[in-house]
């Protein structure tokens, strides 16, 4: 892995007694209700698979005893491939009360399944968090980024690391195949088995799409995630990660911190900015805000949310 430090990217665009007795204990018991659905919504661990490592080995075992064909997966071992050629670069955007300070990982692959996924306390479900970083050490892994989050819903169409985890289909996602190249795509119009007999390796569902075709996605100042309860504005100087690819097993991991007096974050027009600007194809929005977080070799590189300390997450991108 090499660093450097590059000086300024693309600059900023710029009635009785009874009666209220008995409607405040209506409204204690309206209070309770609503704060026991979002403790049980937003809070409390659900474990759906306890141990994701088996069952991904479970799965791929059972489909390697099924499958008559070489497959690409049986064809390639990543184990085996060159390591990804890795360089780490720290940037600036914008000038005064407006710079942020971004950090970039330019990653080749030999075998794109050298990037990987892993959630929290290697369990599936929703709510389970842990810090980036102790996901990354607790898979031994080199580099690692937050991902998508996937924990704070129950809708997407999740496959990590060639398994099928969840198959519900709501908004714009992000795939990568086991060619090693990138897409954009609407989930609402295909399922998580077609990806996957189509090639799918990973898949993201968080968004918005920020470049396709190498043309910066229009309408992203007004783009939402979800419009539940919980999703709070993306728009906006916050601090951000991306994923995008360059060209097929070529991609950058861009992580901008913000919400501090040295970093003011950026807008999902500026991210998309960005990543146009070194290269990318095709460019997704992951998860920012306070979990926005990049690990080199057990060392946290930026300053997660503006205090420097990291936020449990539901799950990482990560290699060796």
């Amino acid at each position: 892995m090499t660093q450097d430090s590059t000086p300024e990217a693309p600059r900023r665009r710029h009635p009785v007694r009874r009666a209220i007795i008995a409607g405040s204990a209506a409204l204690t018991l309206t209070l309770g209700g609503t704060t026991a659905w979002a403790l049980n919504r937003y809070v409390i661990d659900h474990v759906e698979i306890a141990s994701a490592s088996s069952y991904e080995a479970s799965v791929l075992a059972a489909q390697d005893s099924t499958d008559t064909t070489t497959s690409s997966t049986e064809s390639t071992d990543p184990s085996s491939s060159e390591s990804p050629q890795v360089t780490i670069s720290t940037y600036t955007y914008g000038s005064g009360s407006d710079a942020a300070t971004y950090y970039v990982a330019d990653v080749t692959f030999s075998d794109i399944t050298q990037l990987r996924s892993a959630f929290a306390n290697d369990e599936f479900g929703t709510n389970i968090t842990e810090d980036t970083s102790d996901i990354a050490s607790d898979v031994g892994a080199l580099f690692a980024i937050n991902g998508d989050y996937y924990g704070f819903r129950d809708t997407g169409i999740e496959i990590r690391n060639g398994v099928i985890y969840r198959d519900e289909g709501a908004r714009e996602g992000a795939v990568i195949y086991e060619d090693g190249t990138m897409d954009v795509y609407d989930e609402t119009t295909t399922s998580a088995q077609e990806l996957l007999d189509d090639g799918a390796w990973l898949t993201l569902s968080f968004g918005p799409a920020l470049v396709d075709d190498g043309e910066i996605v229009s309408g992203l100042d007004t783009a939402e995630v979800d419009t539940n309860i919980g999703n709070h504005s993306i728009q906006g100087n916050q601090p951000r990660t991306a994923i995008g690819m360059i060209s097929a097993n070529h991609y950058v991991f861009v992580v901008v911190d913000g919400r501090s007096s040295t970093s003011a974050g950026v807008t999902l027009d500026e991210l998309a900015e960005i990543m146009q600007s070194l290269g990318a194809t095709e460019a997704y929005n992951l998860d920012g805000g306070g979990s926005s977080t990049m690990v080199y070799d057990g060392d946290v590189l930026n300053y997660p949310g503006g205090s420097g300390n990291e936020r449990g997450v539901s799950d990482i991108l990560w290699f060796g």
